[in-house]
């Protein structure tokens, strides 16, 4: 067995057991595509079961050698996914004994419960079949909420059962409003199914509610995760070459940036008025469409970015009545998966009125706010399943996906997109200085330089915005360190990477092969990527010097 054919091996068996292990996450980028009728398992049993199969792929990973790097022989390529496996093996055991979610968290069992009803809605058409989905899940969670008590009890935070209990303050209306919503959709032996296992999931809920609230008093106090095991997440997973004093730096230098352009703009144009936001959805459904087909024009008119043929679009629509009531589980979009590239990306949108929130309000104003970014997210993901090597077309850390449509805010900005609306200038400014705020308040949370009265305080402030929600960002910061910083440290990173490109390639650089390269490989870490790209190892042997 030649040394691609063992890692190839090893990846796809390793991938297909993730399919199976991978907790839900209501990340807005799908981690995995499920095999049907998936049900999340996270009894004892399962969890120690998890880690016997993992300690074999581990043990397999380390039997597998490179050696040569200098040599014109070496394949740089199959090295690559090599290092892929090694960093989603890695992902397992911060999920497992760093991040350990699943015993501190009891937003965790929201996420394997209702979470995955909500990824199941996301695709558009609504089917019996679907319907029948989302009663066997619904059926399925009073064993992953009593599974979920027996781990949390003696081990959960205080914190964070606080903003799991105001999750769940409505959740009987909320179930009982989508499976009504649900039921024509279904046949009657379905739609009764589904009510039969709304209620009894409805029970559930309420019984884990109350647990949290009547336990909060015997909970621990939440604690930063600590330098070591941060550092060990970027060394490890992210493979990201920075410190943290080195992120906090970054985060700072681009806040500061942030602030500085946003105010230059907003005066270059205090004279201008703001677009308004549309009349109704299906006109900002329209406004979309033809902003959609706007953006990839300029892409391919200003030799940016290919847009192939068999490229899909990224398209707005109605927010079902359904899914309205349980859309505070994730992002309301539906970036298909590895089968469905050949269907569009949808997000759904609510009814524009002059009170939405921060971000729907900026999308609906111009809805080329959210393409630049979502559409983004669509377009590198559609690119990247269709991967021919198939270890690149899974999903392993935000740093590139985020990275990359945090970029393209930007990228576009500079080559002109928003000329024709200025305030849409401002926004993306405004975004960027959200973005560098997220690296300081993440770093800060994760090595305790702050607590998170401090960070709601800052947030609150800063932004700023109401301290309810600044508590709760505050907190979700927390529970997942390293991801809200995923969008500037991975800009950072391609920026770098492209100005390197410049300086090696010189007149020979072409700014459409870079990122056709970068979007066709976007879920690769970009140390991997600097590697293969430019024959360069600096930060690969930054991140294995400390490992070593």
């Amino acid at each position: 067995m030649s040394l691609k054919e063992a890692v190839d091996k090893l990846g796809i068996e390793f991938w297909n057991w993730r399919m199976k292990q991978q907790p839900r996450s209501h990340d807005d980028i799908p981690r995995l595509e499920r095999v049907e009728n998936w049900l999340p398992a996270w009894s004892e049993s399962d969890i120690a079961t998890y880690r016997v199969a993992l300690k074999e792929f581990q043990a397999r990973y380390e039997s597998i050698e490179f050696t040569n790097f200098g040599d014109t022989a070496f394949d740089k390529e199959t090295y690559v996914d090599y290092r892929l496996i090694g960093s989603a093996i890695s992902r397992v055991y911060w999920e497992l004994d760093h991040l350990k979610s699943w015993q501190e968290q009891p937003r965790f069992y929201i996420d394997q419960t209702i979470g995955v009803v909500f990824d199941l809605l996301l695709a558009p058409e609504v089917t019996d079949k679907r319907i029948s989905e989302v009663a066997l899940v619904l059926a399925n969670s009073p064993q992953i909420l009593q599974d979920g008590l027996a781990n949390l009890s003696g081990n959960s935070v205080r914190e964070y059962a606080i903003v799991a209990i105001e999750l769940l303050r409505n959740i009987d209306a909320e179930v009982n409003r989508m499976v009504e919503e649900l039921a024509p959709f279904a046949e009657p032996s379905t739609a009764n199914s589904l009510k039969i296992a709304g209620d009894t999931a409805i029970a559930a809920f309420v019984n884990f509610r109350e647990w949290l609230e009547s336990n909060q008093k015997d909970m621990k106090q939440i604690q930063p995760v600590g330098r070591n095991k941060y550092q060990w997440f970027f060394d490890h997973v992210a493979l990201v070459p920075y410190q943290p004093e080195e992120l906090i730096a970054i985060g700072n230098l681009e806040w500061e940036r942030a602030v500085t352009l946003e105010h230059i703009t907003a005066n270059k144009y205090r004279d201008v008025e703001n677009v308004s936001i549309p009349s109704s959805v299906t006109k900002q459904v329209e406004n979309e469409r033809n902003a959609e087909l706007q953006v990839r024009s300029f892409y391919d008119e200003e030799s940016i970015l290919s847009q192939p043929n068999s490229l899909k679009h990224y398209l707005n629509g109605a927010l079902p009545a359904y899914l309205e009531p349980i859309q505070w589980l994730g992002v309301t979009d539906d970036l298909t998966g590895p089968s469905r590239v050949e269907e569009n990306g949808i997000s759904y949108v609510p009814e524009p009125h002059n009170e939405l929130p921060y971000f729907y309000a900026a999308n609906a104003r111009d809805t080329r706010a959210g393409i630049v970014h979502e559409g983004a997210h669509y377009q590198q993901l559609a690119l990247s399943w269709r991967n021919e090597r198939p270890l690149r077309r899974f999903y392993y850390d935000s740093g590139v996906n985020e990275g990359i449509a945090f970029y393209n805010e930007e990228l576009m900005l500079a080559a002109g997109l928003f000329e024709d609306v200025p305030h849409s200038k401002i926004v993306m400014y405004n975004f960027m200085k959200l973005r560098a705020m997220r690296v300081i308040v993440d770093v800060q949370l994760a090595t305790g330089s702050i607590d998170i009265e401090t960070a709601t305080s800052y947030l609150e402030n800063k932004v700023p915005m109401d301290r309810a929600t600044a508590y709760e960002e505050a907190v979700s910061f927390a529970s997942s360190p390293g991801q809200a910083l995923t969008y500037q440290i991975g800009k950072t990173q391609i920026i770098k990477l492209f100005s390197d490109s410049i300086e090696k390639h010189g007149r020979k650089f072409s700014m459409r092969h870079f990122h056709d390269y970068l979007w066709y490989n976007g879920n690769v870490p970009l140390s991997l990527l600097r590697f293969e790209y430019l024959d360069d190892r600096s930060e690969l042997d930054a991140i294995d010097i400390r490992k070593s």
